[in-house]
This record gives structure tokens, C-alpha cells and sequence, in this order.
């Protein structure tokens, strides 16, 4: 026993010093497989961490995850928190790590959660008071519980995540997001069977190997040597209308979480979903927080960002400790190497202003004002038109050299002026594009770039809108008299210096392959799609149908 807490003091060191905090030797206790069962009589784990000299009933902070209570999961959440003399319950979710039942992600977090809450208030070292903590699908678990916990819970920190989290990180746009959903597919259906896949030999080869290969609807054997639910649910649960996902969406129960701390990044891909959830906190009078850091989901920094800010935001809720100090937002402003302080989000002092696509490849920040001019291409889901960087689940990711996609001749590019002075884009980004498509199902994806002045082409942010006649019209798509769209595409908000001496460039093509499924053009699913109808598109930028993206200049 001596032994163990030897190690256990060794490794909370290092992990502290990890984190950037001081090293803490708050001796705790750790009570194993504790089992809770739920209404339908399955039985979920969880693991106590207690501090050993507790006196008498504590506020409980509730963990609730697929991913393992022990190990490195265990290193990072729970025992920094017991370290520093909290009580933490870490529950392992439906159907994973000993867990009973089956893991379909998304669907019994709201069950289970309140069922676990309402267990955990009845236990003597309970003293009533629950809070929850966690990013990413841990993140979900919170808002599947925390606006619905009567008498609430003291206080939520749901990182990197939406309140939304299928439509809005599976489906963006409409488009579904098969190398996100793969790519967690094959981690979740490896990981009680080989460890973490992250670090498996040729994953990203053999995640594309899967997704070029058609039909894509057993894509997840592939990967994972296995059916993997999630996969199964997801491309089976596409299609406009299904209200398979709904459960999952808490978005509407914003006004009733608990003081709320959120941490994410600007190459996160649940970055819009949890923007878009803090402005609706703050609108809704909700106590709330925001750091957005330069982070790609799960890196090292976002992490150890998300535990520092719940070791204070803990501390100040359920031990009367300082309130954290600053304004309630700070987001790193990328490219200038410093971080802004602000009031709300987004900034009140931003100015949306239009930048138009101009003939010959050219932006302009004038309107048009000649008679009808569009640029064509031919996207071929044959050769679907290719991504390089941006908001990924797991790296390569981030920004990346965009030259071989703007080589392509299914991809139109329009370049600005060289600028005299820098400029600051912080906000929401938006693109509305009028074109007319060949055929009724087609994609409409755009990104806006920094070119330095070597040339070089690195993608700041970028958005899709997936085109189908059942969805058309819309509030985002608009049919004008002549047959052209009005395509409203939401592109990830940011915080971005572009330099003097660059440039900006817009990217406006048919789709960003495997990022995005290939549209097939046929209205077929595109789990079970095996080929595929080319669609010519014209994109207009004249005086009647003037394509523009609205940034957010500070």
C-alpha cells in the first residue's frame, strides 16, 4: 500500500507539473467499480476519489465518460481535482469499461445521467451539492444533465463541445462529416481491445483507404475490425428531417444550466457549436465563461487550459474561493501572438464587412456593378474535389499550405489586393454565393486563406452547405426567378491577424473530400452511394447576384 502511494504521489508530481501548477500532495482514496444501476436495470461503474481525512458529507464532482476511468484519462481529470481536496465521481458511460449495456453515443446520456445525479445525492458522503466537469463527449454528458438537475448543480464546465453535438458536429451544414465520424469510430471500437488508436501505425492511411472505397456503410469494419454502433447510427440517420438525433440536442435549455466555464479552440471542430452556446448563455443571463486558445481538439495545451480553469472555477463554487479574475471571455488573437480580453461574444466592436468575388479571379471590397458574369467547374465525385488542414478531430489539421487543392480546376480562386496595414477578422465569418448547379443535390464549400507574401496559401476558415431538394428553399437558400441560389454558408467564427504585405483569398468549390462525404449527385444515401452524377456549377458575381463573404472586422 505504502508502495502505491508512493507512485501515486510520483505521478500526480508529474502530471501537475504538466498542467503548470504547483505540485499537491492532498492524500485521497480511490473507491473502485462502484456500481450504480439505472432505471432499466442496467449497471453503470464508477470510480470515488475521496480525500482521505473527509470529515463528513462533501460536494461530489461528477465525471461521466466512454473512454476509461483509469489511466491517462484518469491522470488528467479526476486526480488533479482529488489532489486538491475535491470529491470526484467517474462514472464509465453505458456499455463501456465494465459498464452494462450498449455504447450508442448520444442516445441514454440524459437517462443515465440523471439516474447517476440522483444517486449520487443520496450517498452519506454527498452532502447534495453536484458539479460536472469534462470536454469533448464528457462535455455532452453535461448539458445531457446539468439544465435538467433539480435542485440544479452548482456549477458546469462543458469544454470543447456543443449543446448540439450531433447535428451540429456530425452534419454541419448538412454535409456529413464522415472523417470525424470514422475517425472516432474506429477509437471507440478499438479502444477496450488494443489501446489508444491515435497512436496505431498507418491510422490515417487506413482511415482513407476506408473512406475512398465505396459503399461506405461497413466502412467501419475497416477501421475498427468490427461494427462500430455509432457508425452504423450515423450513416443510417443522415438524411434531412431525421429526428433520430434529436435527444441529443439541449440547446433549447440554455437559460436553465448553472454558472458555466467553457475552454475550446480555433481549429476545435466543436469550436461554433460551443461558441454559439456561450452567446446564448450570456443572452440568457447565465454566469459564464469563454478561453479560446489556437488549439486543434484534444492538444496538449487545450487540455491543460480546460483543468486549470476548473481548478478555480471548483474552487470558487464549492469552496467560496477567489472568483476567476479578467474579463469573461479571452480568446488568443492568431497570428500576433497576443490575447484579447473581452466583454461578450462575439465583440460588440467588430464590423461585418462585405468582401465581393470580382471577375478574373479577383476580390473586391466594392460591390459589382456590371451586368450578368459567373466562373464554371465541374465537380466529379469520381475524383472528389480534395481538403487540406482545417478543424479535424485528430491532426493533421490546423492550417496547411492550400496549393495543390487551388491548382485544381474544380476549384475557383479569387485573390485580394496586397494589404497596406494588418487586419484583425474577430467574429463570426459568413459567405452567401449565388450559383446555379446542373443538378439539384450538390455541395457549396468555401474557405477563406492568408497569402504571405512568398505566395503561400494557408486556410484561415471555412464552411459548407449541402444542396437537396428537400431542404430547398430554405432560410439559408434562396430560389431566384432565374434558377440561381441564394446559398447562405456558415463558415467557423475566428480570431485571425492577416499581416501587412498579404493577401486574402477565397476558395469556392464543390465539396472538401473525405472531410466531407462526396455528394453523389443522385439524392442516393451516401453510406450506401456506389457512384455518382458530374454537377457543373456557375457562380455568379455580377450587380444582381453580387457572391460576398461578410467578415468580421476589429
Amino acid at each position: 500500500m505504502q508502495e502505491l502511494t508512493v507512485l501515486r504521489t510520483l505521478i500526480g508530481a508529474a502530471a501537475d507539473l504538466a498542467l503548470g501548477r504547483s505540485p499537491r500532495a492532498t492524500r485521497y482514496d480511490v473507491e473502485r467499480d462502484i456500481a450504480v444501476r439505472m432505471p432499466d436495470g442496467v449497471t453503470l461503474l464508477g470510480d470515488r476519489y475521496a480525500p482521505r481525512r473527509q470529515s463528513g458529507p462533501m460536494p461530489v464532482v461528477l465525471i461521466r465518460l466512454p473512454y476509461g476511468r483509469a489511466g491517462a484519462f484518469g491522470q488528467v481529470y479526476p486526480a488533479p481535482l482529488a489532489r486538491r481536496g475535491f470529491q470526484v465521481f467517474i462514472q464509465a458511460t453505458r456499455g463501456t469499461f465494465g459498464s452494462g449495456g450498449q455504447f450508442r453515443p448520444f442516445t441514454t446520456e440524459h437517462e443515465d445521467g440523471m439516474a447517476t445525479l440522483a444517486w449520487l445525492r443520496e450517498q452519506p458522503w454527498c452532502d447534495g451539492r453536484v458539479a460536472m466537469v469534462g470536454g469533448s463527449y464528457f462535455g455532452h454528458t453535461q448539458w445531457a444533465v446539468a439544465p435538467y438537475a433539480d435542485p440544479p448543480l452548482v456549477c458546469a464546465s462543458p469544454h470543447i463541445t456543443s449543446a448540439d453535438i450531433a447535428q451540429r458536429i456530425f452534419y454541419p451544414g448538412g454535409a456529413p462529416s464522415t472523417q470525424t465520424a470514422l475517425g472516432w469510430s474506429a477509437g471507440i471500437g478499438r479502444q477496450e481491445r488494443g489501446g489508444l488508436d491515435a497512436l496505431r501505425p498507418g491510422k490515417q492511411n487506413r482511415l482513407r483507404r476506408a473512406l475512398d472505397r465505396l459503399p461506405l456503410q461497413a466502412a467501419d469494419v475497416a477501421v475498427a475490425g468490427a461494427p462500430v454502433p455509432f457508425w452504423r447510427d450515423f450513416a443510417g440517420h443522415a438524411a434531412p428531417g431525421d429526428d433520430f438525433w434529436s435527444g441529443a440536442d439541449h440547446a433549447a435549455q440554455v437559460a436553465r444550466m448553472p454558472p458555466v466555464s467553457m475552454v475550446t479552440g480555433w481549429w476545435d471542430l466543436f469550436l461554433a457549436g460551443n461558441l454559439d452556446d456561450f452567446t446564448a448563455l450570456q443572452r440568457a443571463g447565465v454566469p459564464a465563461r469563454l478561453v479560446v486558445g489556437p488549439w486543434q481538439h484534444g492538444e496538449p495545451a487545450e487540455l491543460k487550459a480546460a483543468v486549470n480553469s476548473d481548478l478555480v472555477w471548483l474552487d470558487h463554487h464549492l469552496r467560496g474561493g477567489p472568483a476567476p479574475g479578467g474579463p469573461p471571455v479571452r480568446i488568443h488573437l492568431q497570428q500576433s501572438g497576443s490575447w484579447l480580453g473581452l466583454d461578450l461574444w462575439p465583440p460588440a466592436d467588430r464590423i461585418p464587412t462585405p468582401l465581393y468575388l470580382a471577375p478574373s479571379g479577383q476580390l473586391s471590397g466594392a460591390a459589382p456593378t456590371g451586368d450578368e458574369d459567373a466562373d464554371r467547374f465541374t465537380y466529379d465525385p469520381a475524383d472528389p474535389t480534395p481538403t487540406v488542414g482545417g478543424p479535424l478531430l485528430s491532426g493533421p489539421g490546423k492550417q496547411a499550405d492550400n496549393a495543390p487543392v487551388e491548382a485544381r480546376d474544380d476549384v475557383l480562386v479569387f485573390t485580394g489586393p496586397v494589404l497596406d496595414a494588418d487586419l484583425d477578422l474577430v467574429g463570426p465569418v459568413g459567405a452567401r454565393v449565388y450559383a446555379r448547379t446542373s443538378l439539384p443535390h450538390a455541395d457549396v464549400f468555401v474557405r477563406l486563406c492568408d497569402v504571405d507574401p512568398a505566395g503561400v496559401s494557408r486556410n484561415i476558415t471555412d464552411g459548407i452547405r449541402r444542396l437537396d431538394p428537400r431542404t430547398v428553399p430554405a432560410t439559408d437558400v434562396t430560389v431566384g426567378a432565374d434558377g440561381v441560389l441564394a446559398v447562405d454558408v456558415e463558415l467557423f467564427p475566428t480570431a485571425y491577424r492577416v499581416g501587412a504585405g498579404h493577401r486574402l483569398r477565397v476558395q469556392v468549390s464543390g465539396g472538401a473530400f473525405p472531410r466531407f462525404a462526396r455528394n453523389h449527385g443522385t439524392g442516393e444515401p451516401f453510406a450506401t452511394a456506389t457512384g455518382g452524377v458530374r454537377c457543373t456549377f456557375e457562380v455568379f458575381h455580377d450587380a444582381e447576384r453580387p457572391s460576398h463573404l461578410i467578415l468580421p472586422i476589429l
